[in-house]
């Protein structure tokens, strides 16, 4: 499906699918914050390219660098040591790291966090081949209160080239959390 799609129509997917995340988040006092790694930027992208989106959308966290991922956002130095950063683990605290640095006491917790790691390419990093991505999330309950949260990653295995594999992750992220937001509640 994606992969006869074009940059633009990626693009305007994205938009689309950033903007229904946005009205559902803004209608229910909800946020959204981003820590990225292969999409440098994408994705927050995403989010402000729609006008009024700093009611929801607090900001981004590119941490490109493996160090960076750890003292920016606290994902564990040693699974970032044994692992490298494209890991499931590393994908989910990116996404709760995140969440928790953006939140404010005004917030209450109800920060979304996203997170992207991956080999955009053009070649492997190490044993990692080029468009394997995760994506995290970490979602706070949607019941008002101190409900638990979610923290989760999903794999991808992406093609292309470099950009179109950062361009897809972009939309993939948007896909999920437009999966458990406004179309969940539906």
């Amino acid at each position: 499906m994606s992969g006869s799609l074009s940059a633009g129509e990626i693009r305007r997917r994205c938009d689309a699918l950033a903007q229904a995340v946005l009205g559902w988040c803004g209608s229910r006092g909800m946020r959204i914050a981003a820590a990225e790694s292969l999409t440098g930027g994408l994705l927050a992208d995403a989010f402000v390219r729609i006008p009024g989106a700093s009611r929801v959308f607090l900001g981004s966290a590119v941490t490109y660098d493996i160090a960076a991922k750890a003292s920016v956002l606290g994902v564990d130095a040693d699974l970032l040591r044994r692992e490298g950063a494209v890991h499931p683990d590393v994908a989910r605290q990116m996404a709760l790291g995140t969440a928790r640095l953006y939140d404010q006491p005004a917030y209450g917790g109800r920060v979304i966090g996203l997170s992207t790691t991956g080999v955009a390419g053009p070649g492997p990093d190490g044993d990692k081949p080029a468009g394997l991505v995760y994506v995290g999330f970490s979602v706070p309950s949607f019941d008002a209160g101190d409900g638990p949260r979610t923290t989760t990653s999903v794999r991808l295995m992406l093609s292309g080239d470099r950009e179109r594999i950062r361009l897809l992750t972009v939309l993939r992220v948007l896909e999920n959390v437009s999966g458990f937001t406004v179309d969940s509640q539906e």
